[in-house]
């Protein structure tokens, strides 16, 4: 069952670097990162259809109380330009809470003292950091260093967007899903088994499709719950299939809390085909080589 934990861990993860300097191991930050601001990248209004800048996309988003930000995990852009969302939504208003995917519920505690030994030791060695929070390595560190040092280094609290790994193994065991008519339509649960069934090359049995939709959709579910539970303005940072519209968290928002919406910002690469369906905000980026 191990194995198969770890590859629900590690494999969901691409469903869907460097924007600091490290000297001693210890980090410096840089104000603006670069590859955020590259004009070759492109952000649309999905609902208008019109270009936009990422400074007007800040402060489109600057008034919503729930975002979202959709990310390919696997693209270093992406972090890059979650990075700068965080740190430059911060100056827009204050930030009410961060909630990351990259975290899971039994990592709170550490993330708390963390933060707080941060605010009186700015500069904790990395490694330190990794060991205090037991990092999960599916999560590449070299690509989610810096994102990751910039939420724990802001005024808001970093919180879990993700499940335990004891829940995952024990949702993939039991199979059991989230009751909501929004997130358990057919064509959710039809097109979700779709998408898992491709991403192992078809080598995988309904079994197994069964166990892997019921942990995404528990955890879809539970960065829902996250989500309202959280101080506003709340960021929720997760994989681009957890941030779609017609797929992830905001169906299961639907279930929970009706008249409470999010704004999706879906980071994409050049090529990709985002509709109004999966998300507000679309920000394409060049692709990386898989």
């Amino acid at each position: 069952m191990l194995k198969i934990t770890k590859l629900i861990f590690t494999g969901m993860l691409f469903l869907a670097a460097g924007c600091q300097q490290k000297q001693g191991d210890r980090i410096i930050s840089s104000a603006v990162p670069e590859a955020a601001l590259d004009k070759t990248s492109q952000i649309i209004d999905l609902h208008t259809k019109e270009q936009m800048t990422p400074h007007t996309l800040l402060k489109a988003i600057s008034h919503q109380s729930m975002v979202i930000v959709g990310e390919k995990h696997d693209n270093p852009s992406h972090h890059v330009i979650e990075q700068w969302l965080l740190e430059q939504l911060a100056t827009l208003r204050p930030q009410g809470s961060i909630i990351l995917e990259m975290i899971t519920t039994d990592q709170q505690e550490a993330v708390k003292d963390i933060e707080v030994g941060l605010k009186g030791h700015p500069y904790i060695r990395e490694r330190r950091i990794q060991e205090l929070l037991n990092w999960n390595t599916g999560w590449p560190w070299p690509l989610y260093r810096a994102m990751i040092i910039s939420s724990l280094q802001a005024d808001a609290p970093v919180l879990a967007g993700n499940i335990s790994e004891d829940e995952v193994t024990e949702f993939y065991a039991s199979r059991v899903r989230p009751a909501g008519n929004s997130s358990q339509q057919p064509a959710v649960i039809e097109k979700m088994s779709q998408l898992i069934v491709e991403m192992h090359d078809g080598q995988i049995c309904c079994q197994q499709v069964a166990s892997m939709l019921a942990v995404q959709q528990q955890r879809d579910h539970f960065m829902a719950q996250q989500l309202l539970k959280a101080p506003k303005p709340a960021l929720l940072i997760a994989g681009a299939f957890h941030a779609a519209g017609n797929l992830g968290v905001p169906l299961h928002l639907r279930d929970l809390a009706p008249d409470q919406q999010p704004v999706v910002v879906m980071l994409g690469e050049k090529g990709m085909n985002i509709t109004l369906a999966e998300a507000d905000y679309i920000w394409y980026v060049d692709a990386v080589t898989p």
